[in-house]
Formats: C-alpha cells, sequence, structure tokens
C-alpha cells in the first residue's frame, strides 16, 4: 500500500471507527482537510516491463538557454502547481541566487519529456524535481516568463552590496555569471513506460515534499483536463459542498473531481480495474478528447451533485458519521465520489421528480447513511485500500441502493 503523509490522531474513543484516522497534509504540512487513504502507490509496478524501454539521460543547459525555453513555454513550470510556487521566503530564494553569483553547483534537475501539444510542439519538459529552484531564478532573471515582478535579493550571507537589487540592477559582469551558470538535468524520455516513470517520481525526493498522485498525473497529461479540473475545483458549488475546508495546494480538491468524473464516464460497479491509479491518468485522456457539448453536460452534471448533496447532508457531506454524535471529520476522498456519483446516478434515473424527493427526504437519507456506517465491510470499503475493485463497487453499490430506496 501506498505512504502517506499524515498528521497523527488520537487513538479511537470506543464504539468509534476507522474514520477517525489521519489526514493529509498540505504543502506546509497542515491538515489539508482530507482523510488519508489508502490506495496502490505509484512507485509499484504491477505489470512486467522491458527494462530496455526505460530511457533517461542527461543533459548540462545554460541558465541562459532555460530562460529562453521558459519564454517559448518549452519547459511546463505550471502555476497549477500551488505548493511548488511561493513557498521559499524571500532569504531562501535570495541564497539559491547568491550560490549562482559565488558559482556554487545546484543539485541535479529532473524533468520527463510530456505529451506533444498541438500548438507547443514537441520536446516539452515538465519539471519533476526542482520547481522551487527553477521558478526562484526565472522570478530573478526573467519575471516576464512566469508572470511574476522583478525579485529583489534580501538576507545574503556573503555579497551584502547586492541586497535590495534585481537582476537588471546587478553589474553587468554579475548578470553574464548568473546567464552562464549550468545546470545538470536527467531528463525522463517519453519512450519510457508510464508506469515506470511515475515509479521514477516516487522515488525522486532530493528535496522538499515529493510530488502528490495527482500532480504526478498532471504533470504527464497535459491538455484541456487540466483546465476542467481545475475550473470544477474552484467552482462555488464544490467549495461550499465541501465547506470550503479541502486545501486545493496540492491538487487533492482536483483529484477528488476526477474521480467523481472517472466513475461517472465508467460504471462503478462493473469497476475491475487492478490499478485506481492508471483508471484516473485514463480517465484524464479521456477528458481531453471531450467535445464542448460533452463537456457542458459533465460539468453540468457535476455542479448538480454538489448541490443535491449540500442540500441533503449541509456540512456534513462527504463525511464519515457513525452516530448524530459523532465528531465531524475531514472529507473523506471515497465517500465523496461514491455519495455524488450515487446521487448524480439517481438524478440521471428520475430526473427532477428524484431529486426533490430527495432533498425533501434528506433526514431519512442521514439516517440511512448513519446506518450504512454501521456496516464493518462498507466501513472498510471508504477508510482501506479504497481503491480494490471489490472495495470500489461495494461502497458504489450500496450508496446508490440507498438512493433509490428514497427517491421510490
Amino acid at each position: 500500500m501506498a505512504s502517506v503523509q499524515t498528521v497523527g490522531s488520537q487513538p479511537a474513543a470506543p464504539g468509534e471507527r476507522s474514520g477517525d484516522g489521519p489526514v493529509e497534509l498540505d504543502a506546509l504540512g497542515l491538515d489539508a482537510g482530507v482523510e488519508a487513504e489508502e490506495v496502490e502507490s505509484e512507485d509499484q509496478i504491477l505489470e512486467p516491463f522491458d527494462p530496455r524501454l526505460i530511457d533517461v539521460t542527461t543533459e548540462t543547459r545554460t541558465l541562459d538557454s532555460l530562460m529562453k525555453r521558459l519564454e517559448i513555454r518549452q519547459i511546463d513550470l505550471d502555476p497549477d502547481f500551488q505548493r511548488s510556487r511561493g513557498i521559499w521566503g524571500a532569504e531562501k530564494k535570495s541564497l539559491l541566487i547568491e550560490s549562482l553569483l559565488l558559482r556554487i553547483p545546484l543539485p541535479t534537475f529532473y524533468v520527463a519529456e510530456v505529451e506533444d501539444d498541438a500548438e507547443l510542439g514537441e520536446d516539452r519538459w515538465a519539471v519533476v524535481d526542482g520547481i522551487q529552484r527553477l521558478s526562484t531564478i526565472a522570478e530573478f532573471v526573467n519575471p516576464a516568463a512566469i508572470g511574476e515582478v522583478p525579485f529583489r535579493l534580501a538576507g545574503l550571507e556573503y555579497l551584502h552590496k547586492e541586497k535590495g537589487k534585481t537582476f537588471d540592477e546587478l553589474s553587468p559582469a554579475l548578470r553574464l555569471r548568473v546567464l552562464e551558470s549550468q545546470f545538470t538535468f536527467q531528463v525522463i524520455r517519453k519512450s519510457t513506460p508510464e508506469p515506470v516513470q511515475l515509479n521514477i517520481f516516487a522515488r525522486i525526493n532530493t528535496g522538499g515534499m515529493p510530488l502528490s498522485s495527482q500532480e504526478m498525473r498532471h504533470a504527464l497529461t497535459p491538455g484541456a483536463c487540466r483546465q476542467i479540473l481545475r475550473d470544477l475545483a474552484r467552482s462555488d458549488a464544490f467549495r461550499s459542498a465541501v465547506a470550503d475546508s479541502v486545501s486545493p495546494s496540492r491538487m487533492v480538491d482536483r483529484e477528488m473531481v476526477l474521480r467523481f468524473l472517472a466513475f461517472r464516464m465508467y460504471d462503478p460497479l462493473e469497476y475491475r480495474q487492478p490499478d485506481f491509479n492508471e483508471f484516473l491518468r485514463n480517465a484524464m485522456r479521456e477528458i481531453n478528447g471531450w467535445s464542448g457539448a460533452e463537456q457542458s453536460v459533465r460539468t453540468s452534471d457535476f455542479r448538480c451533485a454538489m448541490e443535491v448533496a449540500e442540500k441533503v447532508f449541509g456540512d456534513d457531506a462527504f463525511r464519515k458519521r457513525y452516530s448524530k454524535d459523532h465528531p465531524r471529520r475531514p472529507v473523506s476522498k471515497a465517500l465523496f465520489e461514491a455519495v455524488a456519483v450515487a446521487m448524480a446516478t439517481v438524478a440521471e434515473e428520475s430526473g427532477h421528480p428524484g431529486v426533490t424527493r430527495l432533498t425533501k427526504r434528506s433526514a431519512e437519507v442521514r439516517k440511512q447513511f448513519i446506518a450504512l456506517m454501521s456496516d464493518p465491510g462498507f466501513d472498510r470499503s471508504i477508510s482501506q485500500g479504497t481503491g480494490d475493485p471489490i472495495r470500489v463497487r461495494h461502497r458504489f453499490g450500496a450508496l446508490i441502493e440507498l438512493m433509490r430506496s428514497v427517491v421510490q
């Protein structure tokens, strides 16, 4: 199973269940507002592969050439990587720049070639390890390339005379020294099998926090899906349904949206995919191929599910509750996808009258939900091994049946 970044929790009190466990962490190590769960780890390769297909090469580039690649968007320092931009303070950024001015070599960067883009062409890089360093350098040398304002040096240890200066205010000799800095890149080629790429991603941790599952999927799958997931995660309907409690810093909110869309495209009661992460990656590719009409239908479907869930459960939507008095828990991703898809399924089957019955009978829905939580099998399906096909089918089947029983 995957190891997860978690916050410790108090032992469960008598009568409490596995829902009182750890939570995921955001980029600053704080509670991300979502329960941690166990799914297959990205570093597990489930099927044999040909080692000869692994293609990782070493390249050396000057800073000047990197800035040119940034300008024409051949390096993806996507601002959607919220947790990787803006974490470093002014002093830490300044010390990195001071290292360049002192000609101190920086650690190796890891990048992956991404799928060709119709507009931007091929040979594009997604940064796997080193986003903070590259974005800091770009913010100082060419801030316009990443939509930032010029960065001024602060808190230098040795070059005190340069404190407060921007790149353009340095002497010509120092500017040249920066532009001629050389960096080493390990480039993961597109020919490397995707499961192996993810394995490499998971192994890389030269500093900071490794990429989350959704950040990995985001890096490897450019296209319209990125914008769709971002827009829905930022929508008022989603934010309100989760009581604005889910941190966006590691794309956990986008993963939740993706899981809903994936299980609306593919029948969860027929789910038999042994690799949950591959299932979600395939869903992102499918979303990239949506027509404008299909996108409109799917996004409307999502917003409707969010609105109904909030009307039925209020601030407790998508949270485990074992009794009326049970303490309020963080959002559960497994419950989010199953509850939301169940509501969307019932809405599709029964139309507006069914939705009306569901909201009018919200007290009955909540009562049956608490009763369902007393089933150990259902509890396990939303708490442990949540990507297991049997547990996926169990939780979706139970919740769809619950919603159908209420609207009949």
